[in-house]
C-alpha cells in the first residue's frame, strides 16, 4: 500500500487482495491457504501483469538514472574537492617543515657564532689581566684604593654564596 493510499476493507490480516481487473479472476480477496493451493498458472497470470506495468512489490521505487548521474557528479566534485584540499594540507605541512628546519640551521649557526664570542671575550679578559698585572709593578697609584682583577671578586659567585 503506497502512502497516503486508503485501505481496501476487503483485504483483511492474513488474506492478499485480488488482482481482479488486472487478470480477469474474481475481485475477491485471496487467503494464504487458497494461494497455497492455486494452480501456479494462475498465479503467474496474476503476476505477469504487474511485471509489464513494471510494479514492484515491496520495494522502494529505484532512483532515476539522472538522480544516480547528478550522485556521481556530486560524488565526483567531492572526491576532486577532497584531493585539492589534501594537496593543499601536504604542501602546507612541507613548507612548515622546511620553515622550521632553516630556522633550526639558522639557530644553531648563531648559537655557534655566540660560543665563539664567549671564548674571544674569555680570552680577551685574561689579556687584559695579565697587562693590568704586569703594570701594576711600575704604577704610581696607590694599590690600597683601586681593586685588582685578583682582589675583586666575581659578582655571580658572591650572588649564588648569599643565597
Amino acid at each position: 500500500m503506497m502512502p497516503g493510499q486508503i485501505p481496501d476493507p476487503s483485504v483483511t490480516a492474513g488474506s492478499l487482495p485480488g488482482l481482479g481487473p488486472l487478470t480477469g479472476l474474481p475481485s475477491s480477496a485471496l487467503t494464504a491457504e487458497e494461494l497455497k493451493y492455486a494452480d501456479i498458472r494462475n498465479i503467474g497470470a496474476m503476476i505477469a501483469p504487474l511485471h509489464f506495468l513494471e510494479v514492484k512489490l515491496g520495494k522502494r521505487p529505484q532512483p532515476m538514472k539522472s538522480e544516480l548521474d547528478e550522485e556521481e557528479e556530486r560524488r565526483k566534485r567531492r572526491r576532486e574537492k577532497n584531493k585539492v584540499a589534501a594537496a593543499r594540507c601536504r604542501n602546507k605541512k612541507k613548507e612548515r617543515t622546511e620553515f622550521l628546519q632553516r630556522e633550526s640551521e639558522r639557530l644553531e649557526l648563531m648559537n655557534a657564532e655566540l660560543k665563539t664570542q664567549i671564548e674571544e671575550l674569555k680570552q680577551e679578559r685574561q689579556q687584559l689581566i695579565l697587562m693590568l698585572n704586569r703594570h701594576r709593578p711600575t704604577c704610581i697609584v696607590r694599590t690600597d684604593s683601586v681593586k685588582t682583577p685578583e682582589s675583586e671578586g666575581n659578582p655571580l659567585l658572591e650572588q649564588l654564596e648569599k643565597k
